[in-house]
């Protein structure tokens, strides 16, 4: 499948990729309008609760066992790098079946508060593995969701993670 078509420019899909393959979500209610709008549309949407990571161990274990990384999976960002490479040329995590897969990490802002650097790690090694499936004709996709309607976190990959474009604005999301 190729990525987008011309005049594919008006889909949300495109919209919220063209500024990077991360997207900040707060009200959980867009968030479940975003996903379901998605899964309807063929894509694989993929939900991990942070707040339930005491630590990197925790997460290494839900994402091996959401995008059904191989048994030898070394659960260490340079292994999250190479399984994540695989699920981007569809090795495994995903079909060619699905429009796309869409990795959503809820209460990111959690984990963030406990374990930053490895937070940012496996969102950025996410948004250069979405790169490199964009090569292949994939389209690859991380939606995060946090409690605090502030969060900016550092960019990833060169991107700054935008807000959806229903709480774009600040004051479509209250504290």
């Amino acid at each position: 499948m190729a990525v987008w078509n011309a005049g594919d420019g008006w889909k949300p899909d495109f919209q919220l990729i063209q500024s990077g393959f991360v997207t900040k979500f707060h009200s959980r209610e867009v968030l479940a309008e975003a996903t379901s709008m998605f899964a309807r549309s063929g894509y694989r949407v993929v939900t991990l609760d942070a707040s339930r990571w005491g630590g990197s161990h925790d997460m290494h274990r839900d994402v091996a066992v959401a995008l059904s990384f191989p048994d030898y999976y070394g659960q260490n960002l340079d292994a999250l790098n190479d399984c994540l490479s695989d699920v981007a040329s569809d090795d495994y995590g995903w079909s060619l079946d699905d429009t796309g897969l869409i990795l959503v990490i809820d209460n990111i802002d959690k984990f963030w508060t406990s374990e930053p650097r490895v937070a940012f790690e496996l969102i950025d090694i996410f948004n250069r593995n979405a790169t490199r499936a964009a090569l292949y004709g994939n389209r690859l996709m991380c939606f995060v969701r946090s409690d605090d309607p502030h969060w900016e976190p550092p960019p990833f990959g060169g991107y700054e993670a935008s807000w959806n474009p229903a709480e774009w604005m600040d004051k479509n999301r209250p504290a």
